[in-house]
């Protein structure tokens, strides 16, 4: 695989806590989620060393134990972070810092991937248009809970203070039946991936995107995948976000985007195979 990629944070005056990082067959994307201010985790680290250590986790695991189920390195992984923590970290509070996970890996004639949250895989197909390999629940969770936050300004004090209570609200739904998945304390959060397999002579490329990447398409609507797949292999993940950041400044209110975030960090990795 020929990778590159790019991770740009959504704000100077804060962490990336995105992660991505890559081997010759294995390459993971991180996206922590990260909490309003005003919130406590309960974690004397955070979510950027949570996203780090994790994703560091997964690619060796990944890598080294190749015909383990991706689903099941990813357990592997959580309980390893999780004894990481020690005493200082309260791990019961339920907002203990969490991240979506998006995995692939060259394992024979196959590329093998998972996808857990609201983090994106796009396959360049060969033979059709490109499929986007997503984790719904999230979003559809959220439609409901959010309305209140993305009828206000984005970035004022009263839109501040909805998105407070939003995190906290969407907190009860995470890692429960009904609601949505992502990697934080519990292994068994890793078996409700969205897990597949595709064989490596049916795909051109593969993109594994954050949300702060995706909202190009996904959010904003500026593109399609097949587009986006044709400004990474043209200008490269630089290309992506430079686009995505651009659509950010035109709408720094969340007028026309509704959002969380004036801008969110995004990370763009895109391997040719």
């Amino acid at each position: 695989m020929r990778v590159s990629l790019l991770s740009v944070p959504g704000s100077p005056d804060r962490s990336n806590e995105d992660f991505a990082a890559a081997s010759h067959d294995v390459v993971v994307l991180l996206d922590g989620a990260g909490t309003p201010p005003g919130i406590e985790s309960g974690c004397s680290h955070g979510v950027a060393w949570y996203a780090r250590q994790l994703g560091a986790q997964l690619l060796a695991e990944a890598g080294t134990a190749p015909r383990r189920p991706l689903a099941d390195v990813l357990a592997v992984a959580i309980e390893r972070v999780a004894a990481m923590h020690g005493d200082a970290c309260d791990l019961t509070d339920p907002n203990t810092p969490s991240a979506t996970v998006t995995v692939v890996r060259r394992t024979g004639d196959d590329l093998e991937y998972l996808v857990l949250a609201d983090s994106v895989l796009v396959l360049d197909v060969l033979d059709g248009d490109p499929v986007a390999v997503t984790d719904d629940r999230l979003a559809r969770t959220s439609r409901s809970l959010r309305a209140e936050m993305d009828a206000l300004p984005t970035g004022s004090p009263e839109h501040t203070q909805a998105r407070r209570a939003y995190a906290e609200t969407l907190g009860s739904y995470r890692n429960t039946a009904g609601g949505f998945w992502v990697a934080n304390t519990d292994p068994a959060a890793a078996a409700h991936a969205v897990t597949g397999s595709v064989p490596l002579d049916r795909l051109r490329a593969v993109a594994l995107l954050s949300d702060g990447a995706s909202r190009l398409v996904d959010r904003f609507r500026l593109t399609d995948w097949a587009d986006a797949l044709k400004i990474l292999a043209d200008d490269g993940p630089a290309g992506l976000i430079r686009r995505v950041r651009a659509a950010e400044d035109s709408d720094p209110r969340g007028e026309r985007w509704p959002r969380g975030k004036a801008s969110d960090d995004a990370t763009a990795v895109y391997c040719v195979l």
